[in-house]
């Protein structure tokens, strides 16, 4: 007889329902199988699970399909999420990575952390005046600190948003660009603004940018200012040097908090030079008032291949045969 801790099943309602749930060709289920080991098998609207994970998968799929039945949309995103939460955190978070404030794009679209470690990300900005975020790319980093900075401009929390980034270039040398200061600036700046655009729309990110309201602009211009009422986001910190970071994180003043984004694998300064964001990580540690979070490829939210190709540059085997 089967080991009755090792099965479970739950009940699918219509057709609509299903292909929601299970995803074009079951692409959710197959996904799900990979990662866990647990079996679906579907008669007759009920779905009978088998494996050793299976009473958690089970509790995974029955609560998204909850949400699909109250008019929710689920992503592969989702069931990642939920897999990492019944996996890797003994179901300790809330399995739809609810918080208790609520964060929305220009569509009124709710924005969600798509990891235990975004939810803790989020939880920091919302608690903490400074906020170190550290990890590879496609972790939200930047995208979840525009976010915030957004809801305090939105609650009259901030009266501005000020974002920054170290005009560093990222292997190669772009040369002389033309036109004025802002044109020059911009392709250093362009994801902020791809993220604005995103969370305000077009016009009203307009607006606000030529009332001052949102300021975008190199390091260098924060340099002798006090920042007083504003959310500061900093860009690409690893791309700081020691002298830079002090600078900016000696610019915030009263009623004013900050967030920190950097990953220390792709630092493009000198060879001489030390990040910034790297000297502070064991300079600040030991202070309470200062969060860090830490992400890992786990909480790629980009493309599934993104997290792949991290791993593959982390592996140090690959690295030393290279050399060799």
């Amino acid at each position: 007889m089967p080991d009755i801790n090792n099965v479970a099943s739950f009940d699918i309602g219509s057709g609509e329902e299903a292909l929601a749930l299970f995803g074009k060709r079951d692409e959710n289920i197959k996904y799900v199988e990979r990662e866990t080991g647990v079996h679906f098998i579907c008669r007759n609207g009920e779905v009978n699970l088998s494996g050793r994970l299976a009473p958690k998968v089970a509790e995974l799929m029955t609560h998204l399909r909850d949400r699909i039945r109250q008019g929710e949309k689920i992503g592969k995103s989702d069931i990642k999420y939920g897999l990492i939460v019944i996996l890797e955190n003994n179901g300790d978070e809330d399995l739809d990575g609810s918080l208790n404030f609520r964060l929305s794009d220009s569509t009124g679209h709710s924005i969600k952390p798509k990891s235990p470690r975004q939810r803790e990300y989020l939880n920091a900005l919302a608690k903490s005046d400074l906020t170190f975020a550290i990890g590879p790319a496609g972790t939200g980093k930047t995208y979840l600190a525009v976010a915030m900075a957004v809801k305090f401009l939105n609650e009259e929390s901030v009266k501005r948003i000020i974002i920054c980034r170290p005009a560093v270039e990222a292997g190669e040398k772009l040369g002389f660009l033309p036109g004025d200061f802002q044109q020059k600036v911009d392709p250093y700046l362009r994801p902020i603004y791809d993220a604005l655009f995103g969370l305000l729309g077009v016009d009203k990110c307009a607006r606000l940018l030529e009332r001052g309201v949102i300021e975008i602009a190199p390091l260098a211009f924060m340099r002798g200012r006090t920042l007083e009422d504003a959310f500061v986001i900093m860009d690409e910190a690893q791309n700081t040097t020691i002298e830079q970071m002090k600078m900016f994180l000696t610019r915030l003043g009263r009623r004013s908090r900050a967030a920190v984004t950097g990953d220390v694998t792709q630092i493009d300064l000198p060879h001489d030079k030390v990040s910034g964001l790297v000297d502070s990580i064991d300079r600040l540690k030991s202070l309470d008032e200062i969060r860090f979070v830490f992400f890992t490829r786990n909480d790629v939210v980009r493309h599934d291949l993104v997290a792949k190709i991290i791993e593959a540059y982390e592996d140090k085997s690959l690295d030393e045969e290279v050399r060799e």
